[in-house]
């Protein structure tokens, strides 16, 4: 329907599903396309006939003859610009359809975060961009195939009403074109495969080098990542190349097969038009159909050599998919705005109907691939209203547990619960409002700070001043020059360590969650500024203006003088479990923690622990 992949630029707005009544009123648009010819040939037929003396003619209808073959041709190219203005949109639409449905997959469908995107980034944008444009190509191919055969059986029937020995002879390149297909098609599948694999691999190399700039030029990496994507480079070319060269190779045979055919026809029709059998009329009917009925086999080998192509890319989309998910939920109807405005705000959603009274797990365990490294057997329970740190060295399994809890990482074992309720899918119940996660690596984009912190959000300007103000971010963003519409670029590049973490506090702060969950914040903040940001999440609890139930990672005195729980994880497993002051008189590990906490705050400056004891 759409001969190219154009970008649409249209005022105004709409909101379309490209499904299959479209892609048929697409098809009915194009179809008398390719089959107008049929009734220009039956004009020339006339016309010649006339003027070669075959049948009695005047020059009134002569001319009349002329004008009816132009109005013909008018018209199809009048048909032709309605369907390709159609076909704009069924193409871009259909391609959109297919990549918000493995976007829907990845973001929303049950199952595990780490397991919905098993690839790196650049690879799955390069399967959303060369993989969704070979599949729609392929059912686009469907439709001048429908035209060519409509037209076919046509001109067929009327060739063979006047020859059917020619006629015959033009079915030749079509069983040889289906024959070479066939034959080939495993060739051209495992081929484009191969092609499509290499290429994804440079994609995501290419992202992986932006990502991973400042590590290149400090390490002095710069030749070698170079050397690197030019050997990528030099796989890729050399797949695309027999990829290219086997679908070129089919076009070939495809093109030489009907050329034959054509000078086989003209070949006969030479003697039957000297015994007179074969008119001047019959001639040109002839040559103007042989040139659209070579567009048949055409297609047909098109069409033939798409398929295992077609195949390729629903293999490598449907693995970016959910396990349970199929084709069917690949092109899964949905509402698109294809036109300039954007579709209107998405609603806030309404409260939950549980907010959170206890959240409890029972068993937990994640084990690591490689080995035995995870958390084993974790028992937990965090009330409304409380204030739980998690803490432990290094490789502990901090972070392990809380991804674990959030749903982030598949369970091995254990059970969670929400105010007594089985949790069967943590990873899309663990979320805004229930829950709000602030990770231990802060993710910002390239957008405006009010962007990076709502995400979508409809928050007003009194939620995220309030979010900003209780991470102890507010100075910072009254400083820059452009507020809150300061671009940090990408990964937040221009702001400092402590400012993306922050901001990344924020976010998970205005959305008001029943249960505030920060792994590690106080990586990158000083003892004051973290002081502070508790002192206020606290008080904001206090008058309901935050989250009353927080569950922290952190080693840090700010946090830990501050929890009503602290759970000690010494590998993988529970070390103890209670109060500051309990901890220290009965665990070795958060003594000997509290101890290296110590001595850190020493260094820094800051004050020690009041009340501490020496580490035995």
């Amino acid at each position: 329907m759409s001969r190219g992949r154009p970008v649409l630029r249209v005022a105004g707005r709409v909101a379309v599903t490209p499904g299959l009544g479209r892609y048929l009123a697409g098809m009915l648009l194009w179809l008398p396309h390719p089959v107008l010819p049929l009734l220009g040939g039956l004009v020339l037929k006339l016309l010649f006939d006339q003027m070669s003396g075959h049948a009695a003619a005047g020059m009134d209808q002569v001319v009349w003859l002329c004008a009816a073959f132009v109005g013909v041709e008018v018209l199809r190219g009048l048909v032709l610009i309605v369907a390709w203005i159609h076909g704009v949109y069924w193409w871009d639409g259909a391609a959109t359809v297919l990549r918000a449905n493995v976007l829907r997959s990845i973001l929303t469908a049950p199952g595990t975060a780490a397991a919905r995107q098993p690839y790196s980034p650049g690879e799955s944008l390069a399967r959303l961009r060369d993989d969704v444009g070979d599949l729609v190509d392929f059912t686009d191919e469907s439709v001048p195939l429908a035209g060519a055969t409509v037209f076919a059986a046509g001109a067929l029937g009327i060739m063979a009403s006047i020859d059917h020995v020619i006629t015959l002879i033009l079915l030749v390149p079509m069983l040889v074109i289906g024959v070479l297909s066939r034959a080939l098609s495993e060739v051209v599948r495992r081929l484009r495969r191969r092609a499509r694999v290499l290429g994804s691999v440079v994609t995501a190399f290419i992202g992986d080098a932006f990502a991973g700039a400042l590590a290149i030029k400090t390490a002095g990496a710069e030749d070698a990542v170079l050397t690197r994507l030019r050997a990528h480079n030099r796989d890729r070319r050399a797949a695309a190349v027999k990829d290219r060269l086997a679908t070129d190779l089919l076009d070939t045979v495809t093109g030489t097969t009907v050329e034959i055919g054509i000078g086989l026809v003209l070949l006969l029709a030479a003697p039957a038009m000297r015994r007179g059998d074969f008119t001047v009329g019959d001639l040109a009917l002839f040559t103007g159909y042989v040139g659209w009925l070579a567009t048949l086999p055409r297609a047909i080998g098109g069409i033939l050599h798409r398929v295992p192509q077609a195949a390729v890319s629903i293999e490598r989309l449907g693995e970016l998919m959910a396990p349970h998910e199929d084709a069917r939920d690949l092109s899964r109807r949905t509402g698109l705005w294809l036109r300039g405005e954007p579709p209107p705000a998405v609603p806030a959603p309404p409260p939950h109907a549980d907010p959170l009274q206890v959240l409890e797990a029972r068993g937990l365990t994640v084990r690591h691939a490689g080995g035995d490294r995870g958390v084993h057997g974790i028992d937990l329970r965090i009330p409304r209203g409380s204030f739980t740190v998690i803490t432990g060295a290094v490789g502990a399994g901090k972070t392990t547990l809380v991804r674990a809890l959030l749903g982030l990482v598949p369970l091995d074992a254990g059970s969670i619960t929400w105010n007594g309720r089985r949790v069967d899918d943590p990873g899309t119940f663990m979320v805004p409002g229930r829950v709000a996660y602030a990770g231990q690596v802060p993710r910002l984009f390239s957008e405006t700070l009010r962007e990076n912190l709502l995400l979508g959000l409809p928050a007003d300007d009194a939620e995220v001043a309030r979010a900003l103000e209780l991470a102890v971010f507010d100075r910072d963003v009254a400083a820059m020059p452009g507020g809150l519409a300061t671009v940090v670029g990408p990964r937040g590049v221009r702001l400092s360590g402590g400012q993306v973490q922050r901001a990344t506090a924020a976010r998970a702060l205005v959305r008001a969650p029943d249960l505030l969950v920060v792994d590690d914040l106080s990586s990158a903040l000083d003892v004051e500024t973290e002081e502070l940001l508790w002192d206020r999440v606290a008080a904001a609890a206090r008058d309901g203006r935050g989250p009353d139930t927080l569950l922290v990672v952190s080693h840090r005195r700010a946090a830990l003088e501050r929890a009503d729980r602290i759970v000690v994880l010494d590998r993988g497993r529970i070390a103890g479990e209670g109060a500051l002051g309990d901890l220290l008189a009965t665990c070795p590990e958060m003594r000997r923690l509290w101890g290296g906490e110590r001595l850190a705050e020493a260094e820094e400056g800051g004050p020690a622990w009041p009340g501490a004891r020496s580490t035995p």
